[in-house]
């Protein structure tokens, strides 16, 4: 499921919020991840540049330009496809 927020200012990545972020749990998706949504007028690609206290497990915050548009967008379900991870993830290696 995905929510939405407005805050300005820097990231956990240092880039500043804009169009096309998301927080995401870093243990699921790690920063730098790069997904695709699918959710009406949200739908598009976005990149994990953020994180967040309420952001755990498969829940994704997308960024929006007002806390207004934040409140409307409320909890909704989503389609997610992980088209990149991050730098920071591991591969699990299969051991024979």
């Amino acid at each position: 499921s995905a929510t939405a927020y407005s805050l300005r200012g820097r990231t956990a990545s240092g880039v500043e919020a804009r169009t096309g972020i998301v927080a995401a749990d870093p243990r699921v998706l790690p920063l730098g991840s790069l997904v695709e949504i699918k959710s009406g007028n949200y739908s598009g690609v976005y990149t994990v540049h953020d994180t967040g206290r309420s952001v755990k497990g498969n829940l994704v915050d997308v960024w929006v330009p007002s806390s207004k548009e934040a409140r409307q967008f409320g909890r909704r379900g989503v389609r997610l496809q992980v088209l990149r991870y991050g730098p920071k993830s591991q591969v699990l290696k299969r051991k024979d």
